[in-house]
């Protein structure tokens, strides 16, 4: 739509509020809910907004190592900029108007921390390459009877699953919830976030949802909607989600693994399909693959960014640990599908569903340009077999401090993201680790308090 259109929509239903986001360094949507005479007169300009959303963690506490803002700055405003095309209406609110937004046109190249505006970069350096980049995640989770009250009462533990028992692809489960599932269906499919598939995975209370494929932005845009939309809709019935990479040590992971192809502009050609090849892969998709695998130890933060992420990248959990890939493997890091033409793609099994789909969107198709701009030749085997035990091209940093130092250490990032959003997203992550090493846990009491 655009401004005469949304200004139509508006005078057609009375709508006197607008509600708009935008995703912070750690994925999080940060927004509020603006009268319509603010919406309409901030179009051009931006809407001021408190840049500390970019100078904060997950639970706002402000960082004391980042240059971008701080106390040095004293976290003056930044114009977020409304991205009409994202128009749509939230079902679940009397369909108030939904707009997304980035700092795009903050400085030149936007507000360094935005994520929105770094995968924006990114898709234009596709685009000039003359390719049209289609992507979609998909993610696990897992659902609690539980309200974020409850959850504070019991300090996150003894937390009741919405069912219990290992009931992966069951139809039972849904069937005894088939309120809150068909809710997600719908409800998602109304707010333009087509949903593939969605069904029980293996644990208590855990589904999985295939996301339609869509233009790299756009697909992006719904995975970081998604992940805020399944959270309020739970809360609606009494429950509460959480997209956490890996909640209970016993129990599988939860996974946000990213679909990958590319077209021609007009989208006529699958530039990734070869039929004269064995495994009816192009050039061109070897060449995005090495790229993929040669740049994944150096940039690993972008897809795990979390102290918990790394509980799940772990051996034999169905999460990749090697520097791998294969033609239908689930244990590898890179999974080739190629049963039709229009389905060939690679799907990056690493990202986990924590991961801000932004950041892991925008690092997976830099890398994967990476391997194309240098015509980088696939070198590496595929894996025959368990990936676990393929550890001659190397295994993924086993924690987020060294993943993060590999990051910092390497010119590869800066040659993909530019200096100063490295700088920044390196920064928040070491300031990460550093609340984490500070803390004293659970099982440290009960193996050394009494005995040693």
């Amino acid at each position: 739509m655009d401004v005469q259109q949304i200004r139509e929509y508006l005078d057609r239903h009375d709508g006197q509020k607008i509600k708009f986001a935008f995703a912070d360094i750690d994925g999080v949507l940060r927004g509020k809910i603006i009268h319509r005479k603010k919406f309409l007169e901030g179009l051009a300009e931006g809407y001021g907004f408190c840049d500390v959303v970019f100078g904060w963690d997950s639970a706002d506490i402000p960082y004391d190592n980042v240059k971008l803002t701080g106390w040095h700055s004293g976290y003056p405003d930044a114009p977020a900029h409304i991205d009409l095309s994202t128009f749509r209406t939230v079902p679940w609110e009397n369909n108030i108007p939904f707009f997304l937004a980035d700092f795009s046109g903050t400085q030149a190249a936007g507000l360094p921390a935005c994520p929105r505006s770094l995968l924006k970069q990114i898709v234009k350096q596709c685009t000039d390459l003359g390719f049209h980049a289609e992507y979609a995640q998909e993610f696990e989770w897992f659902n609690f009877r539980e309200t974020p009250h409850s959850l504070q009462e019991k300090d996150f533990r003894n937390m009741q699953p919405l069912t219990p028992g290992m009931f992966g692809y069951s139809l039972l489960r849904p069937s005894a919830e088939s309120g809150f599932f068909h809710d997600l269906f719908d409800q998602l499919t109304a707010f333009d976030i087509t949903i593939e598939g969605l069904h029980t995975e293996t644990g208590p209370g855990v589904y999985e949802a295939a996301i339609e494929h869509d233009e790299v932005l756009r697909a992006a845009d719904k995975a970081v909607l998604f992940k805020t939309s399944v959270k309020e809709i739970a809360y609606r019935h009494g429950l509460v989600a959480t997209f956490m990479a890996k909640w209970n040590a016993d129990l599988p992971g939860c996974s946000g693994h990213i679909h990958q192809s590319l077209w021609t502009p007009d989208r006529n050609q699958n530039l990734f399909y070869d039929e004269s090849d064995p495994d009816k892969m192009s050039l061109l998709m070897r060449q995005f693959i090495a790229g993929q695998l040669h740049c994944l130890p150096y940039i690993l933060p972008m897809f795990a960014p979390s102290i918990n992420s790394y509980k799940r990248l772990v051996e034999g959990a169905w999460a990749p640990t090697t520097l791998t890939w294969a033609v239908g493997n689930r244990t590898t890091a890179l999974r080739i599908l190629n049963d039709t033409y229009d389905h060939t793609r690679v799907e990056h099994r690493v990202a986990g569903a924590d991961s801000n789909p932004y950041l892991a969107i925008a690092a997976a198709l830099a890398s994967g340009l990476y391997g194309i701009r240098h015509q980088m030749e696939l070198t590496t085997e595929a894996t025959q077999g368990n990936g676990y035990a393929d550890k001659k091209n190397g295994v993924l940093p086993a924690n987020l401090w060294e993943a993060t130092q590999a990051m910092k250490s390497s010119p590869l990032a800066v040659e993909l993201f530019g200096e100063a959003f490295t700088e920044h997203f390196v920064a928040t992550r070491e300031w990460e680790w550093r609340q984490y090493v500070r803390q004293v846990s659970d099982w440290e009491l009960r193996r050394y308090f009494e005995i040693i």
